[in-house]
Protein backbone atom coordinates (compact mmCIF):
# COMPACT_ATOMS: atom_id res chain seq x y z
CA UNK A 1 0.00 0.00 0.00
CA UNK A 2 3.28 2.27 0.62
CA UNK A 3 4.25 2.22 -3.05
CA UNK A 4 0.30 2.97 -4.05
CA UNK A 5 0.50 5.98 -2.15
CA UNK A 6 3.97 6.62 -3.26
CA UNK A 7 2.49 6.75 -6.81
CA UNK A 8 -0.70 8.35 -6.03
CA UNK A 9 1.03 11.21 -4.64
CA UNK A 10 3.40 11.45 -7.72
CA UNK A 11 0.94 11.42 -10.59
CA UNK A 12 -1.81 13.96 -8.46
CA UNK A 13 1.01 16.23 -7.53
CA UNK A 14 0.37 17.96 -10.94
CA UNK A 15 -2.45 19.38 -10.04
CA UNK A 16 -1.25 20.65 -7.05
CA UNK A 17 1.63 22.04 -9.50
CA UNK A 18 -0.88 23.10 -12.20
CA UNK A 19 -3.32 24.94 -9.27
CA UNK A 20 -0.31 27.05 -7.81
CA UNK A 21 0.59 27.65 -11.66
CA UNK A 22 -2.31 28.41 -12.88
CA UNK A 23 -3.17 30.91 -9.56
CA UNK A 24 -0.36 33.11 -10.85
CA UNK A 25 -0.17 33.09 -14.52
CA UNK A 26 -2.77 33.55 -16.99
CA UNK A 27 -1.17 30.50 -19.51
CA UNK A 28 -2.38 30.86 -22.86
CA UNK A 29 -4.25 28.17 -24.58
CA UNK A 30 -1.52 27.34 -27.38
CA UNK A 31 0.59 26.34 -24.45
CA UNK A 32 -2.00 24.03 -23.08
CA UNK A 33 -3.49 22.86 -26.10
CA UNK A 34 -0.14 20.91 -27.13
CA UNK A 35 0.80 19.68 -23.54
CA UNK A 36 -2.72 18.18 -23.44
CA UNK A 37 -1.62 16.71 -27.13
CA UNK A 38 1.61 15.50 -25.30
CA UNK A 39 -0.52 14.35 -22.81
CA UNK A 40 -2.80 12.31 -25.13
CA UNK A 41 0.35 10.53 -27.10
CA UNK A 42 1.57 8.97 -23.52
CA UNK A 43 -1.97 8.09 -22.46
CA UNK A 44 -2.22 5.93 -25.96
CA UNK A 45 1.39 4.26 -25.32
CA UNK A 46 0.12 3.44 -21.99
CA UNK A 47 -3.09 2.12 -22.36
CA UNK A 48 -1.92 0.17 -25.87
CA UNK A 49 1.38 -1.50 -24.45
CA UNK A 50 0.65 -1.60 -20.82
CA UNK A 51 -3.07 -1.71 -19.39
CA UNK A 52 -5.07 -3.50 -21.82
CA UNK A 53 -2.30 -6.02 -22.88
CA UNK A 54 -2.37 -6.59 -18.86
CA UNK A 55 -5.57 -7.05 -18.54
CA UNK A 56 -5.52 -9.68 -21.50
CA UNK A 57 -3.04 -11.41 -19.58
CA UNK A 58 -4.42 -11.67 -16.82
CA UNK A 59 -7.99 -12.86 -17.49
CA UNK A 60 -8.55 -13.33 -21.30
CA UNK A 61 -10.28 -10.97 -24.20
CA UNK A 62 -13.51 -11.91 -23.46
CA UNK A 63 -13.55 -10.24 -19.88
CA UNK A 64 -11.25 -7.59 -21.16
CA UNK A 65 -13.58 -6.37 -23.89
CA UNK A 66 -16.48 -6.62 -21.76
CA UNK A 67 -14.29 -4.44 -19.20
CA UNK A 68 -13.33 -1.73 -21.96
CA UNK A 69 -16.62 -1.16 -23.43
CA UNK A 70 -18.15 -0.79 -20.59
CA UNK A 71 -15.57 1.77 -19.23
CA UNK A 72 -16.08 3.59 -22.42
CA UNK A 73 -19.77 3.55 -22.16
CA UNK A 74 -19.86 4.87 -18.20
CA UNK A 75 -17.29 7.46 -18.75
CA UNK A 76 -19.25 9.05 -22.15
CA UNK A 77 -22.60 8.51 -19.70
CA UNK A 78 -20.80 10.35 -16.65
CA UNK A 79 -19.40 13.12 -19.20
CA UNK A 80 -22.34 14.05 -21.07
CA UNK A 81 -24.41 14.89 -18.14
CA UNK A 82 -21.49 16.69 -16.80
CA UNK A 83 -21.74 18.84 -20.08
CA UNK A 84 -25.02 19.45 -19.83
CA UNK A 85 -24.71 20.74 -15.88
CA UNK A 86 -22.49 23.00 -17.41
CA UNK A 87 -24.13 24.53 -20.74
CA UNK A 88 -27.12 24.66 -18.16
CA UNK A 89 -25.19 26.71 -15.75
CA UNK A 90 -23.45 29.12 -18.33
CA UNK A 91 -26.50 30.83 -19.55
CA UNK A 92 -27.26 31.54 -23.25
CA UNK A 93 -24.69 30.26 -25.18
CA UNK A 94 -24.72 33.39 -27.73
CA UNK A 95 -23.62 35.21 -24.78
CA UNK A 96 -20.03 33.74 -24.37
CA UNK A 97 -17.49 34.91 -26.73
CA UNK A 98 -15.61 32.27 -28.69
CA UNK A 99 -13.78 32.15 -31.80
CA UNK A 100 -16.26 31.22 -35.06
CA UNK A 101 -14.30 28.34 -35.96
CA UNK A 102 -14.46 26.68 -32.32
CA UNK A 103 -18.42 27.42 -32.45
CA UNK A 104 -18.77 26.28 -35.71
CA UNK A 105 -16.74 22.89 -35.13
CA UNK A 106 -19.05 21.77 -32.27
CA UNK A 107 -22.50 22.02 -31.32
CA UNK A 108 -24.68 21.59 -27.93
CA UNK A 109 -23.09 20.68 -24.72
CA UNK A 110 -19.40 20.22 -26.06
CA UNK A 111 -19.43 23.55 -27.78
CA UNK A 112 -20.87 25.33 -25.02
CA UNK A 113 -17.79 24.01 -22.69
CA UNK A 114 -15.00 24.80 -25.47
CA UNK A 115 -16.36 28.21 -25.64
CA UNK A 116 -16.07 28.59 -22.41
CA UNK A 117 -12.38 26.85 -22.10
CA UNK A 118 -11.67 29.40 -24.56
CA UNK A 119 -13.11 32.29 -22.77
CA UNK A 120 -10.71 31.35 -19.87
CA UNK A 121 -8.11 32.19 -21.82
CA UNK A 122 -9.16 35.98 -22.22
CA UNK A 123 -7.42 37.97 -19.62
CA UNK A 124 -10.17 40.72 -20.83
CA UNK A 125 -13.09 38.38 -20.30
CA UNK A 126 -15.03 37.08 -17.28
CA UNK A 127 -15.76 33.03 -16.86
CA UNK A 128 -19.23 32.48 -16.94
CA UNK A 129 -20.28 31.95 -12.88
CA UNK A 130 -20.17 27.95 -12.35
CA UNK A 131 -17.60 26.98 -15.34
CA UNK A 132 -14.60 27.10 -13.17
CA UNK A 133 -16.06 23.55 -10.91
CA UNK A 134 -17.46 21.94 -14.03
CA UNK A 135 -13.70 22.25 -15.33
CA UNK A 136 -12.49 21.08 -11.46
CA UNK A 137 -15.42 18.01 -11.80
CA UNK A 138 -14.79 17.14 -15.22
CA UNK A 139 -10.91 17.21 -13.88
CA UNK A 140 -12.03 14.91 -11.34
CA UNK A 141 -14.10 12.54 -13.36
CA UNK A 142 -10.78 11.85 -15.99
CA UNK A 143 -8.83 11.48 -13.32
CA UNK A 144 -10.63 8.79 -10.90
CA UNK A 145 -10.66 5.71 -13.72
CA UNK A 146 -7.29 6.78 -14.50
CA UNK A 147 -5.77 6.74 -10.72
CA UNK A 148 -7.79 3.44 -10.03
CA UNK A 149 -6.20 2.61 -13.07
CA UNK A 150 -3.05 2.61 -11.53
CA UNK A 151 -3.83 0.88 -8.23
CA UNK A 152 -5.19 -2.30 -10.29
CA UNK A 153 -2.00 -1.85 -12.34
CA UNK A 154 0.34 -2.41 -9.49
CA UNK A 155 -1.79 -5.71 -8.71
CA UNK A 156 -2.27 -6.47 -12.01
CA UNK A 157 1.53 -6.95 -12.79
CA UNK A 158 4.43 -8.14 -10.86
CA UNK A 159 6.83 -5.37 -12.42
CA UNK A 160 5.65 -2.99 -9.41
CA UNK A 161 6.40 0.39 -10.39
CA UNK A 162 8.72 0.27 -12.98
CA UNK A 163 5.60 -1.65 -14.78
CA UNK A 164 3.02 1.50 -14.88
CA UNK A 165 5.94 3.97 -15.05
CA UNK A 166 4.37 5.03 -18.26
CA UNK A 167 0.80 4.91 -17.39
CA UNK A 168 1.57 7.22 -14.09
CA UNK A 169 3.90 9.80 -16.48
CA UNK A 170 1.16 10.25 -18.89
CA UNK A 171 -1.43 10.69 -16.38
CA UNK A 172 0.91 13.35 -14.52
CA UNK A 173 0.98 14.89 -17.92
CA UNK A 174 -2.36 14.95 -18.60
CA UNK A 175 -3.32 16.63 -14.93
CA UNK A 176 -0.92 19.69 -15.34
CA UNK A 177 -2.93 21.38 -18.42
CA UNK A 178 -5.90 20.46 -16.81
CA UNK A 179 -5.56 21.67 -13.49
CA UNK A 180 -3.94 24.97 -14.99
CA UNK A 181 -6.82 25.94 -16.89
CA UNK A 182 -9.22 25.22 -14.04
CA UNK A 183 -7.01 27.55 -11.54
CA UNK A 184 -7.41 30.16 -14.47
CA UNK A 185 -11.24 30.01 -14.35
CA UNK A 186 -11.67 30.00 -10.94
CA UNK A 187 -9.48 33.69 -10.58
CA UNK A 188 -10.79 34.69 -12.73
CA UNK A 189 -14.42 34.46 -10.79
CA UNK A 190 -12.22 36.33 -8.57
CA UNK A 191 -11.12 33.32 -6.00
CA UNK A 192 -8.55 33.71 -3.95
CA UNK A 193 -5.06 32.13 -4.99
CA UNK A 194 -5.12 30.42 -1.18
CA UNK A 195 -8.94 29.23 -2.21
CA UNK A 196 -8.16 27.94 -5.69
CA UNK A 197 -4.57 26.34 -4.37
CA UNK A 198 -6.26 24.68 -1.55
CA UNK A 199 -9.57 23.42 -3.61
CA UNK A 200 -6.62 21.42 -5.88
CA UNK A 201 -4.83 20.49 -3.43
CA UNK A 202 -7.93 18.48 -2.20
CA UNK A 203 -8.80 16.87 -5.52
CA UNK A 204 -5.20 15.54 -5.53
CA UNK A 205 -5.42 14.32 -2.42
CA UNK A 206 -8.87 12.08 -3.68
CA UNK A 207 -6.91 11.33 -6.52
CA UNK A 208 -4.33 9.51 -4.30
CA UNK A 209 -6.85 7.68 -2.30
CA UNK A 210 -8.41 6.54 -5.64
CA UNK A 211 -4.74 4.68 -6.60
CA UNK A 212 -5.12 3.10 -2.96
CA UNK A 213 -8.58 1.69 -3.26
CA UNK A 214 -7.75 0.46 -7.09
CA UNK A 215 -4.79 -1.59 -5.65
CA UNK A 216 -6.96 -2.42 -2.34
CA UNK A 217 -9.67 -3.46 -4.21
CA UNK A 218 -7.61 -5.17 -6.92
CA UNK A 219 -6.12 -7.86 -4.33
CA UNK A 220 -9.58 -10.16 -3.46
CA UNK A 221 -10.27 -9.97 -7.36
CA UNK A 222 -10.52 -13.09 -9.73
CA UNK A 223 -8.48 -13.20 -12.82
CA UNK A 224 -11.06 -12.30 -15.06
CA UNK A 225 -12.50 -9.83 -12.58
CA UNK A 226 -9.33 -7.90 -12.32
CA UNK A 227 -9.10 -8.26 -16.31
CA UNK A 228 -12.29 -6.40 -16.29
CA UNK A 229 -11.17 -3.91 -13.63
CA UNK A 230 -7.80 -3.06 -15.77
CA UNK A 231 -9.99 -2.67 -19.09
CA UNK A 232 -12.96 -1.14 -17.41
CA UNK A 233 -10.52 1.82 -16.28
CA UNK A 234 -8.80 1.46 -19.38
CA UNK A 235 -11.88 1.91 -21.57
CA UNK A 236 -12.53 5.50 -19.45
CA UNK A 237 -9.15 6.92 -19.78
CA UNK A 238 -9.49 6.02 -23.68
CA UNK A 239 -12.75 7.61 -23.81
CA UNK A 240 -11.56 10.91 -21.97
CA UNK A 241 -9.25 10.85 -24.77
CA UNK A 242 -11.69 10.93 -27.69
CA UNK A 243 -13.62 12.78 -25.77
CA UNK A 244 -12.22 15.52 -24.40
CA UNK A 245 -7.84 15.27 -24.10
CA UNK A 246 -7.82 15.29 -28.39
CA UNK A 247 -10.14 17.24 -28.93
CA UNK A 248 -9.17 20.01 -27.06
CA UNK A 249 -5.86 19.60 -28.16
CA UNK A 250 -6.64 19.73 -31.84
CA UNK A 251 -8.61 23.10 -31.23
CA UNK A 252 -5.83 25.18 -28.85
CA UNK A 253 -2.61 23.05 -30.08
CA UNK A 254 -2.56 22.92 -33.83
CA UNK A 255 -0.11 22.98 -35.56
CA UNK A 256 2.07 21.56 -33.26
CA UNK A 257 -0.28 19.58 -31.49
CA UNK A 258 0.42 16.25 -33.87
CA UNK A 259 3.90 16.53 -32.95
CA UNK A 260 3.21 16.69 -29.52
CA UNK A 261 1.14 13.55 -29.94
CA UNK A 262 3.81 11.21 -31.52
CA UNK A 263 6.68 12.44 -28.83
CA UNK A 264 4.58 11.69 -26.02
CA UNK A 265 3.49 8.42 -27.80
CA UNK A 266 7.09 7.57 -28.19
CA UNK A 267 8.63 8.53 -24.84
CA UNK A 268 5.13 6.34 -23.26
CA UNK A 269 6.72 3.56 -25.48
CA UNK A 270 10.14 3.83 -24.71
CA UNK A 271 9.42 3.82 -20.71
CA UNK A 272 6.83 0.92 -21.60
CA UNK A 273 9.70 -1.51 -23.52
CA UNK A 274 12.22 -0.82 -20.25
Amino acid sequence: MLQALLIGMIGSSALLIGGVLGSYWNAPTHVTGVLLAFASGTLIAALAFELFPEAVHVGGLAPAAVGLFSGAAVFVVANTLLDSRVAAGAGDPDDVPAPSPVADAVSGAEADQSEKLSTVARKDDRVPTGVAFGLLAAVTLDGVPENLALGVSLAGTDEGLAGVVALLIAIFVSNLPESLVGAVAMRSEERSRQFVIGIWAVTAIVLTVAVVVGRAVADGMSPGALAFALAFAGGAVLASLADTLMPEAFAHGRPFNAMATALGFLLAFVLSDL
